[in-house]
């Protein structure tokens, strides 16, 4: 009879617990990158009663249940552009502020003011970053710091470039005109014109590369030369292996270091020059260099690459998340703030790039919602609690048994 009173008793304990992880898993239905758990029951050993081969067996009750995290992906949607959702297998890796690492699912992501890259709960995310302009993958893992409030110093002009066609219709003496900005090594931006002349021969022009003498304190003389195109209007010469058109500007008014511009007349191997019986017109042109700028935005794209948006408009890559691979994820144990340990039972994690290696991917811009599924939670809130409702008739019953035979004795 006592039996009855522990195994009933295990069983209150048992459907308490289970209600208890319903509880968290509901209590968490909004928290990003949430992994709900179920409840796994196993019953105790079983007596024998009799000497018999066991035909009767009374079991002790239930134990204690275990949980299991499910680690199934959650519905992705749109968020803000610091905020990445994990896709697939694995988990961002963080550091806490105590220096342990652990691993998370939660990708609502800020920047201090010092340009750490944190969790919303202050763990610094961990990767690659850009260190004197180089970003290296190959290295080891550490905090992504962001050149916040950094000036990005002027990268000098080297080569510049015009796609254009000039009019094959044209009369002898016809000229065409374009101008290109290209930047001294102090940033200062000056300005290249490029003047093109029909010659009297067929299919040939004159050219003329021209630097302002304002900029300068000794004139620069232009740099001229001849073009020519075949009956298809491709580009003759210069030929695709030049060598081509270059301008050397010394004696800067700016104080900024020598430059050496160069033409490039090719794209790999196609031609950027063209000659048609169509209007002269530029229909695009480039240049290498860029002024100073200063960090206006931060955002992390698809696959993880943090990127730096500068006033000059350039956009760089300064970071990289990395990712880390649990064989066995259900055997990690949960240690608050969306983050997770290794256990005893842990496999070694494989940290690496998103998308490599068996990992899954990173989408910025968005976040993973929690996996909790509230009409499944509800549903086993209503089994559960019919558990407990059932074992707690069993103490009564065995209440009234206990009753009945101390009321023997009268």
């Amino acid at each position: 009879m006592f039996t009855s009173f522990s195994t009933a008793l295990s069983a209150l304990s048992a459907h308490s617990t289970a209600i208890d992880v319903v509880g968290n898993n509901l209590a968490n239905l909004n928290t990003p990158g949430f992994k709900a758990s179920v409840v796994a029951f196993y019953d105790l050993v079983t007596q024998s009663l009799g000497a018999g081969l066991g035909e009767t067996q009374v079991g002790f009750g239930v134990a204690r249940p275990n949980t299991i995290r499910q680690f199934t992906q959650g519905a992705v949607k749109a968020s803000g552009e610091l905020d990445v959702a994990v896709q697939g297998d694995g988990f961002l890796v963080v550091r806490e502020p105590s220096g342990s690492t652990v691993y998370s699912r939660g990708g609502q992501l800020q920047v201090d003011k010092s340009g750490n890259l944190l969790t919303a709960t202050q763990q610094r995310v961990q990767g690659w970053r850009e260190i004197n302009g180089v970003l290296s993958t190959n290295g080891p893992i550490g905090d992504i710091i962001v050149p916040v409030g950094s000036i990005k110093p002027p990268i000098p002009t080297t080569t510049f470039s015009f796609d254009l066609n000039l009019n094959a219709g044209g009369a002898t003496g016809d000229r065409f005109s374009s101008a290109i900005e290209v930047f001294d090594s102090l940033g200062t931006p000056h300005v290249v014109t490029v003047t093109f002349t029909k010659n009297a021969t067929a299919n040939t022009w004159d050219y003329s590369l021209t630097f302002p003498d304002s900029d300068v304190t000794t004139p620069i003389t232009p740099v001229t030369g001849t073009i020519t195109f075949n009956a298809a209007g491709q580009l003759l010469t210069p030929p695709m292996g030049g060598p081509f058109p270059s301008i050397a500007v010394s004696g800067l008014r700016s104080g900024a270091a020598n430059l050496t511009l160069n033409w490039q007349l090719y794209s790999g191997v196609a031609p950027r020059l063209t000659q048609y019986t169509q209007p002269s017109a530029v229909s695009a042109n480039a240049q290498d260099g860029a002024p100073p700028a200063q960090l206006i935005r931060v955002g992390i794209g698809n696959g993880g690459a943090v990127l730096a948006q500068y006033s000059n408009g350039v956009q760089s890559i300064v970071g990289q998340l990395a990712m880390a691979s649990v064989r066995n994820p259900e055997s990690l144990i949960a240690v608050g703030n969306n983050s997770y340990q290794l256990s005893a039972r842990s496999a070694l994690p494989a940290i690496g790039l998103p998308s490599t290696g068996g990992r899954g991917s990173i989408l910025g811009g968005a976040i993973e919602n929690s996996t909790v599924d509230i009409a499944r939670e509800f549903t086993n809130l209503i089994v559960l609690q019919r558990g407990y409702q059932a074992n707690a008739r069993v103490v009564t019953t065995v209440d009234e048994l206990s009753q009945e035979t101390i009321n023997l004795k009268r």
